[in-house]
């Protein structure tokens, strides 16, 4: 892994072990929900849904001191909610030196990394995939020293992108760190910026996108616009226009759901160009060579978990979709 360490700042302190079992009070928008769903919802960057039910039923949820066993339990407003989080073993996942693939660190210091992920990487392992991923590659370089706050097959992930969308992704080194960074995901205080290629050029210089996403129930592996889904926004500036009905867009999250500017940019029919799952099929007609969609996650910025500082990172622009903007943008015979 090529590395552009930067010398830190400062040193960490030892992890508190109370910050293991987590607190909060119910209010009154929270009051008669389901608990596994209100726990999910609470930390959706940290635990999965399917993990907070287990804990219940193992008894780790506690409501006004009493363990809750019942997923479907509803908790009133200001009952006092307590989640005792259970130490994860990792997996033996294998640690890989991936630097030939062009995965790079940005910057890096005790508590956590910025790294350039490349597209066609897997930030994670899934289904029978172990090696090769974004994971393999930190727990090489960091020794297996990352955060075991989101499930073992996933150390230090904070945010994810998609397989073949480059760019910048936070990892977190220690268990504190990664619960600060989550918390600045979660209350939209950490921001990111991405830049595309889209087929189809938006109607106006700025805008937002203010739809639901929710998962298509007849492509389970996709997302789609549904009123019934989770709320997402997401705002695009136009930066150029090219031949063909092009242009080069760039994109500010407001939420972060899955497949989310694509979704939004198949939503507005100005597809995002090379995207398989939710483009129009115009690389392949006009036989570009591409990598799955042109998406890159250019810019990012977040508050320091223990200094506060703020942190700003941004690339330039990819070379593969620089490539075939080229392409775009080449005089008309």
């Amino acid at each position: 892994m090529k590395n552009h360490r930067q010398k830190p700042e400062h040193n960490i302190a030892p992890e508190d072990p109370a910050k293991d079992t987590l607190y909060w009070i119910i209010n009154s928008e929270q009051a008669g929900q389901r608990l596994d769903k209100l726990l999910a919802y609470q930390f959706p960057d940290i635990f999965s849904r399917e993990e907070i039910k287990l804990w219940i039923q193992q008894a780790r949820v506690h409501v006004n001191g009493t363990p809750c066993i019942k997923p479907s339990f509803k908790p009133n407003k200001d009952d006092a909610v307590q989640i005792n989080v259970p130490h994860v073993a990792p997996l033996n996942l294998p640690h890989e030196d991936l630097s030939a693939t062009g995965l790079s660190v940005i910057y890096e210091d005790d508590a956590l990394l910025v790294v350039n992920k490349p597209s066609g990487m897997l930030t994670h392992p899934a289904g029978s995939q172990l090696t090769g991923t974004l994971v393999n590659g930190l727990l090489y370089h960091c020794n297996g020293q990352l955060s075991s706050e989101n499930s073992a097959i996933r150390p230090g992930i904070v945010h994810r992108l998609d397989r073949f969308t480059s760019g910048l992704l936070m990892v977190a080194k220690t268990n504190a760190a990664h619960r600060h960074l989550a918390q600045q995901l979660k209350e939209r205080t950490a921001h990111r910026q991405y830049i595309a290629l889209t087929h189809g050029v938006p109607p106006s210089k700025t805008g937002t996108i203010n739809a639901p996403l929710g998962r298509d129930t007849h492509k389970r592996d996709q997302q789609c616009v549904s009123q019934d889904g989770r709320h997402a926004i997401t705002h695009w500036t136009l930066l150029e226009t090219g031949n063909s009905n092009t242009a080069k867009v760039q994109f500010n999250l407001e939420t972060g759901r899955t497949h989310q500017i694509r979704v939004h940019c198949q939503y507005k029919k100005f597809p995002i160009i090379g995207d398989i799952q939710y483009g129009d099929g115009f690389a392949k007609a006009k036989h570009m060579k591409t990598n799955g969609q042109l998406l890159q996650a250019q810019e990012i910025e977040f508050s320091h978990p223990l200094t506060e500082k703020t942190m700003h990172f941004c690339l330039p622009i990819d070379p593969e979709i620089q490539t075939v903007w080229n392409q775009l943008t080449e005089p008309r015979p």
